[in-house]
């Protein structure tokens, strides 16, 4: 690839995050999302603007951020790629990589991609090669509500999961549950029953909507209790033999 894919914007870095995915990792906030989730913690890496001013995103090159990596390295397991949506910036995000995995100090960590899914099957094609696992985002299977929390269609996040379980490189599907939004249990073991067809034993992370940094709502949103979600959990292992993480 040539010099217009070494570089993206990004929103911000964190060297050191055990919650992106496996291990301790580096995190990348890709800038640029194409959803508007009423749920969202980082609103502001959703518009895909350049920089503007010092607070803003930058624009950073594959080797600006191999550098905080590499310093990184001895103390991480990964490079986790979020945002925003990372899969927005497909040729950066190839780049980057690509480069920690050539890289004979580097090669040893996993590289994963937190996304909501909906992006064409060629990203995830040409991501693979260089990919160890995406973490995908199911917001709702139910189509109305995932359009109403989103503002977008959920079509291409399920063939998104299905095309990425089918290159071997789905690593969980995260479904983050809002109480009286998208936690309803007839709709809880419909989703359950769609994962289950994709592969019974796939791993399921269930994640309580947290108000404390979500922008702000009208009506706000209701976060749901820990028995709730322990609830949740228990009827879809009722559906599969679900790898199930509940946080």
């Amino acid at each position: 690839m040539g010099d217009s894919h070494r570089s993206g914007l990004v929103a911000s870095t964190i060297p050191f995050s055990n919650v992106d995915g496996p291990g301790n990792r580096f995190v990348v906030f890709f800038q640029g999302c194409n959803f508007d989730c009423a749920a969202c913690h980082n609103p502001q890496t959703i518009p895909g603007h350049e920089p503007v001013d010092d607070d803003g995103p930058r624009r950073l090159g594959v080797d600006e951020l191999l550098v905080d990596i590499r310093r990184a390295a001895p103390f991480i397991s990964g490079v986790t790629a979020s945002g925003g949506e990372a899969t927005q910036q497909p040729a950066f995000l190839h780049e980057l990589f690509a480069e920690v995995k050539s890289d004979p100090d580097l090669a040893h960590l996993t590289c994963m991609v937190d996304s909501n899914g909906s992006c064409d099957f060629a990203t995830w094609d040409g991501l693979a090669p260089v990919m160890d696992g995406a973490m995908i985002d199911l917001k709702c299977l139910e189509p109305t509500i995932h359009l109403e929390m989103t503002g977008q269609r959920n079509e291409p996040v399920r063939a998104g999961i299905r095309h990425v379980h089918e290159l071997d490189r789905l690593y969980e599907v995260r479904l983050l549950l809002i109480a009286g939004v998208n936690d309803d249990r007839d709709l809880l073991l419909r989703t359950g029953e769609w994962l289950a067809a994709v592969d019974p034993g796939m791993r399921v992370k269930v994640i309580g909507f947290r108000g404390h940094g979500a922008r702000p709502h009208d009506p706000p949103l209701v976060e749901p209790t820990a028995v709730e979600l322990e609830e949740a959990a228990a009827l879809l292992d009722s559906v599969a033999s679900f790898e199930l993480c509940v946080v």
